[in-house]
């Protein structure tokens, strides 16, 4: 039988708890209906929930139907509280989001479609309070269409000619099945919904039992059914305890099975016990299959969102508070007491980002809302025993930089050893910390690298205007030196820490402030005023879209500025106003002097965070500051390539991850092919980089880099990043959104027409090491080399063996990315380096120098891919290249 996991999701009172009550009553798992405003729902089981009337964690349920058994997860719908059901969301097979008929989508239903549409869960609706006097049926599907999605599909009209025809223009193969039969199969119909491309949406009353059983036939007939793997998989989604006090961790099988007294990789603890609860209630089982839904006790260390097994990492949560509030203790607490009691709280919710403050012997937590503070100090006191209060809250801040920098760290007191490079740069907003390697095997070993990778993620780094954490930046780790005898894990944590506070005091730094995305509704004569108001908080706003009598207006606002607007909406609109706030993207500061100046914060002061290094000499370590460490390090620095730019670094289409070098390009010879051709046979030659220097001070001479030799005399090869050239015109960045080949092709035909005028060697190399067993490829087009990497090997790997082999024959060669790590890289083989606006500015001048040889010969320069790259002209495409003008010039 299949097990199906439904999490159930709404507005706070849109009757969800009510409906979950009714689904398990319909389906037998309930002999009596319970309420919750008679406070005995069988899933609101905290004294909390049962006086507030409102869930405030997740629980599960158990379903058993006659072909399915469903395990229910009755989540928050307090906006407080969000974070709980964001965390259900990477278990899900299907969600069912419920809307309450009267009040329609409201703000924090856009959040959760949002949410649901992030994780590709597939989606049914219930609209409910359909018995309520004034709710027409048709002007909430127009409003739901509008808001969600055009593919939401009225379900109480299966079987019907128009339902067929809606139902069909889910995909293709819909169609076409339509066409030919007439109607749909189950079958396809449950892949619509698996690909989010139909949206079920059913209507009824939950407190009357009016179209329940209506929905339990459609979940069991159209949800999912998910495969799953033979490989032990899981995913954790919570954490608690029982009244007994022991740990549980909440998670859902993926893959496999999982028994009791088992052990899991990277897990600390065995499997004690397997509980499958329902309500307050669990029944203890041996195995668990895959598709289950359980808690485990006897783990420890485990956390909400962590991959276990054969499963993969979840993506970081979307939501989180942008508020941080002072916890105050009673008097005579000790607080270094209190803090270990305070982190099993955040253990269960690790969002409220539990922080005690030295300098100021203050706790700090971050918190949604004032519902969620109250609910959290009750916690605190039944189970501590505390009576604590919490102060004004103030705004979470975060920081960046503007360009790239390099960020070194050396930790050498006597009998210890570590030296690490790093490069640190910026990315566009929203992208959060990213982390990669660019360090050669034969410079670092791969065990130093993934310890040096693992302390870059395992704390949130502070920056250096106000001790905020940073944030959308990339961290690459670029080189390091060990000692074979003096080295521990230890010192390349020290090393590590200290690289990245290096960086960020030299580097350029950017004070970001959170935003919200609002949703107003008021009536339309307050328009005005609500403009005017967005407009002084420094705010934006969309155009105004009318509802009937009132308007819906939309945008962003400071947090800062937003202060406690709703209360004055609800007084100038006479209670007819309704805001929402979504927290959204961080942004520049607009009085970044002014909040750094007001919160006094001293990088160098900061003994937590030292940017300084320590080296050894004549037996006794010492200090070096963080403006002088590059004097003493044992390795070279980094070579930026001049000034730091404060462009952005262009988004990828795919993310690049770090892959050292796979062996010599002999390995794979339809890849070698190129060069054979080219410049004849080539003797088989593995990659080395330059010997690593001996880590000792007195032979930091020798660390030097070798000075330049002379350029070699043979033809020019242009290595060019084909993704990250792409990602960096902005012309060609905006047509690959629409089509990523079309995008492509035009790069192809600008370097055919640019190595016709040059008469260089253009290689063109694509990214395709995420395509599953690909061996890589050659292609001949026009006049230049194609290459599409195989599977497991980047653009970056591949252009940095070829430089280095080609470098070696004597040939000249130039490399064309804005990549930071491999411009150093290829620097070191003799190799030139060129970025991509540099690159930009070479085949513009070969164009106009080509339109003026046309000019003089009374030729006209056809609207070719150049022209419509660079001057945004539109027309058709001459396959005409250059070289093959120049051919006919020469006739």
């Amino acid at each position: 039988m299949d097990k199906l996991t439904l999490g159930i999701l709404a507005h706070v009172d849109a009757g969800k708890t009510t409906l979950s009550e009714a689904l398990l009553y319909k389906g037998g798992a309930l002999r009596t209906l319970g309420r919750v405003d008679h406070a005995n729902a069988f899933l609101d089981t905290d004294d909390q929930e049962k006086e507030r009337g409102i869930t405030i964690f997740s629980k599960q349920a158990v379903l058993p139907l006659e072909d399915v058994d469903f395990t229910l997860l009755d989540t928050p719908g307090h906006v407080d509280f969000a974070a709980e059901a964001e965390r259900v969301l990477g278990v899900l097979d299907c969600a069912l989001l419920v809307i309450s008929a009267p009040d329609g989508p409201q703000g924090h239903t856009l959040t959760l479609w949002k949410l649901l549409e992030r994780h590709g869960v597939p989606t049914f609706l219930f609209l409910n309070k359909m018995d309520q006097p004034g709710v027409d049926r048709q002007s909430l599907l127009s409003k739901l269409r509008g808001a969600l999605s055009d593919g939401i599909l009225d379900f109480s009209g299966y079987g019907s000619a128009s339902f067929w025809e809606e139902a069909a223009l889910g995909d293709e193969g819909a169609l076409e099945e339509y066409m030919e039969q007439g109607r749909l199969t189950d079958h396809t119909l449950r892949r619509l919904i698996a690909r989010r491309r139909v949206f079920p949406c059913l209507f009824g009353s939950a407190l009357k039992l009016e179209g329940v059983e209506t929905l339990l036939d459609s979940l069991s007939r159209f949800a999912p059914r998910p495969r799953w793997g033979a490989e032990f998989g899981a995913r954790v989604f919570k954490i608690s305890r029982d009244p007994q006090g022991a740990r549980l961790t909440h998670l859902k099988l993926t893959g496999g099975s999982l028994r009791v007294k088992s052990t899991l990789p990277g897990v600390e603890g065995k499997v004690e016990q397997i509980r499958i609860y329902s309500g307050a209630k669990f029944t203890p089982v041996e195995e668990a299959p895959a598709g289950t839904v359980c808690a485990v006790t006897g783990l420890k260390g485990t956390a909400p969102g962590q991959a276990l097994g054969a499963e993969r990492p979840w993506a970081p949560p979307a939501l989180e508070a942008v508020m941080t509030y002072q916890l105050i203790l009673p008097q005579g607490a000790d607080p270094h007491a209190v803090l270990p009691r305070l982190r099993l709280l955040c253990e269960e919710d690790p969002q409220l980002c539990l922080e005690w403050k030295e300098d100021l012997g203050e706790i700090h937590m971050r918190l949604m809302g004032q519902v969620q503070a109250e609910v959290l100090k009750r916690q605190i006191q039944e189970r501590f025993g505390l009576a604590v209060d919490f102060g004004p809250g103030s705004i979470v801040y975060r920081e960046t930089i503007a360009a790239a920098v390099e960020g070194v760290g050396h930790f050498e007191p006597l009998r210890h050893y570590a030296e690490v490079h790093l490069l640190l740069e910026p990315l566009p907003r929203g992208r959060g910390v990213e982390i990669a390697s660019a360090c050669d095997q034969d410079a670092l070993a791969v065990n130093w690298q993934r310890l040096i990778l693992t302390h870059l993620a395992e704390k949130s780094h502070r920056g250096v205007l106000t001790g905020s954490p940073i944030t959308d930046v990339r961290l690459t780790l670029v080189s390091g030196r060990a000692h074979e005898k003096h080295t521990e894990g230890g010192d390349f944590r020290q090393a590590t820490y200290r690289a990245v506070r290096q960086g960020l005091m030299k580097a350029r730094s950017i004070l970001l402030e959170p935003w919200y995305d609002f949703r107003l509704e008021l009536p339309a004569a307050s328009l005005g005023r609500a403009l005017s108001d967005i407009q002084r908080m420094g705010g934006e706003t969309g155009p105004a879209q009318p509802l009937g009598e009132e308007a819906v207006l939309t945008g962003s606002v400071p947090v800062s500025a937003m202060g406690d607007y709703a209360a004055e909406v609800a007084a100038y609109t006479k209670g007819r106003g309704r805001l929402t706030c979504t927290a959204g993207l961080y942004r520049p500061c607009g009085e970044q002097d002014k909040v750094v100046e007001a919160l006094g914060y001293d990088p160098e002061r900061d003994v937590d965070d030292p940017a300084g290094s320590v080296f050894c000499a004549h037996g006794a370590g010492y200090n070096v500051p963080w403006n002088e460490v590059e004097k003493h390090m044992h390795l070279a620095a980094l070579e930026l390539g001049g000034p730091p730019s404060t462009e952005e670094r262009p988004e990828p289409q795919q993310p690049r991850r770090a892959v050292p070098p796979s062996g010599g390009l002999e390995a794979d010879r339809e890849l070698m092919g190129i060069f054979e051709k080219t410049y004849g046979a080539v003797k088989p030659r593995a990659f080395h980089p330059p010997p690593p220097v001996p880590p000792r001070r007195e032979s930091r001479e020798a660390a030097k880099p070798p000075k330049g030799k002379p350029l070699p005399s043979g033809p020019e090869y242009l290595l060019v990043d084909g993704y990250n050239i792409l990602f960096a015109w902005e012309e060609l960045k905006t047509l690959a959104r629409d089509d990523l080949d079309a995008a492509r092709k035009t790069l192809m035909d600008i370097l055919s027409n640019y190595q016709g005028f040059k008469n260089n060697r253009v290689i063109l190399v694509f990214d395709a090491y995420k395509v599953p067993q690909g061996t890589g490829s050659v292609v001949k087009y026009h006049n230049i080399h194609v290459v599409y990497t195989k599977e497991a090997e980047t653009a970056d790997s591949y252009i940095e063996k070829a430089s280095y082999r080609l470098s070696q024959e004597g040939v000249r060669v130039r490399v064309a990315t804005s990549d930071g790590p491999i411009q150093f890289i290829i620097l070191g083989h003799g190799a030139l380096r060129m970025s991509a606006p540099e690159l930009r500015g070479e085949v513009e001048q070969a164009r106009v120098e080509i339109a003026n040889i046309l000019k003089r010969n009374n030729m006209k320069l056809p609207s070719g891919p150049v022209k419509a790259a660079f001057e945004k002209a539109r027309g058709e495409r001459d396959d005409l290249s250059v070289s093959e003008r120049g051919k006919r010039e020469q006739r």
